[in-house]
């Protein structure tokens, strides 16, 4: 039985700042992590292997996390769900500033990775409370500065680190948090459940969580599988059982965790293709370019350093920070089909461009920005016409799986990369050839072309 539904209470500026300002602080505690391993290796004296565990404890966290908080979302209320989420992920913050060694890190990394789950529930609130030309500029806001929150945390990390201690680069963002959930709590208005009679689905929740755990562990050990066919075959069928039992499931279930006829729509299931084709010809260009910066200054790279690679990717994260607003806004002026075209356009043609143009820094750092830029135009589009695409009671849901998808492709994407540039390297050599490069960028931006096949299916079946 679905509740009746009071007519929403419309939102301000305010409230719409208040989602905002939760997300920029908690994309720069997503990012603290990644800039600063080697001093967290260096102090907590742990191996690079245990380094790598760190770096994608809480992506693997965030990739279980989302979907149930969405879909726990449609059911109990956005707002109700996110304040008991953010209080997980401030505790995360707590324990991580506070970690004496690694364990207690890796115990604050998993806490603090629920905080993916807040996207898809402020996507509820602003579908709730604004228009529906207004929530889409809202979703491109609230999309851009979890960005720019990433980005404010991966330049600011390392100078707190070194300059207070490493204990205050987890506090800073986390106490942004308390203070941004506070603000939501007394701006935003309650939304009231949609589902609230509707049980969970346990049995598809643990089914869902084992595809997504093993298709990230399959992800982060890409590089070691390809020489054990026999780890690699198991996990393909442990893969496909989990598929398939968990479609039979979620068939049979009264109250599925994903309603599978969802799923079907083909401008859901299109909005995942082009969102997973997109990340993966993203995620190679944010491998790719520093690597190529780092190269060698005697042969084809940049012998850059880590300060001078970071001072060129400073456009390209600029630019993915405002492809957040402007997707949205383009979206609702133009339309979500015409500007993922054109999105999608414009990062094929500069992934295929640096493929054989690279041997200046700016060719870099120009193709590195407008790749950011189409990319971030490109998913918020594709969310903004995945939260349209369905009634409010599955707006968690439906956003939450292009935001798995979004970290699965630019999971895919990175390893992908990265066995390019190991097949690239000759015994001895300290570089990759440069054909691992021009590999590489060819690649992602036959992928990224092959996106469009999906484009002319978002029309069907609903209206922008």
């Amino acid at each position: 039985m679905t509740t009746t539904l009071a007519p929403p209470v419309r939102v301000g500026k305010a409230a719409v700042g208040a989602l905002g300002m939760l997300a920029a602080a908690t994309g720069a505690l997503e990012s603290v992590v990644t800039p600063t391993l080697p001093l967290l290796q260096r102090e907590l004296s742990i191996s690079p292997a245990q380094g790598a565990l760190l770096s994608i404890t809480m992506l693997i966290t965030g990739a279980l996390v989302t979907p149930v908080a969405g879909n726990l979302g449609d059911r109990y209320g956005g707002k109700r769900v996110m304040l008991r989420l953010m209080a997980v992920v401030s505790a995360g913050g707590l324990v991580s500033s506070l970690a004496p060694n690694l364990p207690v890190l890796l115990l604050g990394q998993v806490l603090e990775g629920a905080m993916v789950g807040a996207m898809p529930l402020s996507f509820i609130l602003v579908r709730k409370h604004l228009s529906s030309g207004e929530s889409q500029v809202a979703i491109g806001v609230v999309s851009g500065l979890f960005v720019g929150g990433g980005m404010l945390g991966t330049l600011m990390a390392g100078p707190i680190a070194e300059g207070l201690s490493r204990h205050w680069m987890f506090a800073l963002p986390t106490i942004a948090i308390v203070a941004a959930t506070l603000l939501v709590h007394r701006l935003m208005p309650n939304d009231p459940p949609a589902r609230s009679d509707a049980r969970i689905d346990w049995p598809g929740l643990a089914l869902l969580s084992g595809i997504l755990l093993t298709l990230m562990l399959g992800l982060s050990m890409a590089p070691e599988l390809g020489g054990r066919p026999l780890a690699l075959g198991a996990l393909i069928v442990l893969l496909a059982l989990l598929v398939t039992g968990w479609i039979s499931v979620e068939g049979r279930s009264p109250s599925p965790m994903v309603d599978l006829r969802l799923v079907t729509k083909p401008a859901i299931w299109s909005s995942y293709a082009i969102t997973f084709a997109v990340c993966v010809g993203t995620a190679v260009s944010m491998f790719l370019v520093p690597q190529l910066f780092a190269v060698s200054a005697d042969g084809y790279g940049f012998g850059a350093g880590a300060t001078d690679i970071g001072r060129y990717l400073l456009p390209g994260a600029v630019a993915g920070a405002a492809g957040g607003p402007l997707g949205g806004a383009a979206a609702r002026r133009f339309g979500s089909t015409a500007v993922v075209t054109a999105g999608i356009g414009v990062m094929t043609a500069t992934l295929l461009g640096l493929a054989f143009l690279h041997t200046e820094v700016w060719h870099l750092v120009v193709g590195k920005a407008l790749v950011a830029l189409a990319s971030g135009v490109c998913i918020t589009a594709m969310v903004v016409k995945t939260a349209t695409s369905v009634d409010h009671g599955h707006t968690g849901t439906a956003t939450s799986l292009v935001l798995v998808t979004r970290v699965i492709g630019f999971a895919a994407g990175a390893q992908v990369s990265g066995a390019f540039l190991a097949a690239g390297t000759r015994p001895g050599a300290e570089d990759p050839v440069e054909s691992a490069f021009v590999t590489g960028f060819l690649i992602a931006g036959a992928v990224t072309a092959l996106s469009l096949l999906a484009v002319r299916t978002l029309r069907k079946g609903v209206k922008e």
